[in-house]
């Protein structure tokens, strides 16, 4: 108790008495004075940091506006299932390719990875699709667990069903609502029958009754769910 008053007494006196704050500043002069080199160099960077950090952010963001003006065509092509040109684009347009080349690092770049996934899985290009497709990434709760349904449809093409599962868990669980969720729930459910993991199976259509309820895959999961029961 005695320290705590001490203390306290000492803040008052520095906040209250002129001579104990000329004091300090006194020192923090001095200190300044007998150590200009390091106390501006320090500032110094710490300035080049501040600036470099802000003149990088506006980089981007002139970047990212014009990689999605460039993107503009390619996606009005996808969405016209025109895949080759959406792909390479014509000469005059950029196709997806050229973008995730050329801007790769930008959100819009980002985007055009997964449009390269989704038209390589069209075209059964499975493996490359799963790479675009997995160097996707985003905080949108519709595009990046649909992104993970895509690589596990990609895996299961391939035959690869455990791993297409575990891709369909992700989707479910990324963000789990009851509109979507449900759906890659019952894929992963199938995965997992191909797997012959029937008891996770189980436990896919499980959760889509027990937890999505007023879902419309529901009734589904539970035909599904009679069905596996029995071959136990």
């Amino acid at each position: 108790m005695a320290k705590t008053k001490s203390k306290e007494k000492q803040g008052s006196e520095f906040y209250e008495n002129p001579e104990v704050l000329a004091q300090q500043l006194s020192k923090t002069e001095e200190f300044i004075e007998n150590n200009k080199k390091i106390v501006f160099g320090l500032g110094g960077v710490i300035a080049l940091i501040i600036v470099a950090f802000f003149g990088y952010r506006y980089y981007m963001n002139n970047l990212n506006q014009e990689a999605q003006k460039e993107m503009f065509q390619a996606v009005y092509w996808y969405e016209n299932g025109e895949y080759d040109l959406a792909l390479d684009g014509d000469g005059n347009n950029f196709g997806f390719l050229a973008i995730v080349e050329d801007y790769g690092a930008t959100e819009a770049g980002n985007l055009a990875s997964f449009y390269l996934g989704n038209i390589y899985l069209q075209q059964g290009q499975f493996e490359t699709a799963i790479d675009y497709l997995e160097d996707f990434s985003s905080d949108d709760l519709l595009v990046q667990a649909r992104a993970y349904a895509l690589i596990g449809d990609a895996y299961m093409e391939l035959g690869n069903y455990s791993t297409a599962a575990d891709q369909y868990g992700k989707a479910a669980d990324y963000k789990s609502n009851k509109e979507f969720s449900p759906v890659y729930l019952m894929k992963q459910g199938l995965a997992y029958e191909k797997a012959n993991d029937l008891e996770a199976a189980i436990g896919s259509y499980g959760k889509v009754v027990e937890d999505f309820s007023d879902s419309k895959q529901k009734t589904e999961a539970e035909k599904y769910l009679s069905r596996l029961e029995a071959q136990k």
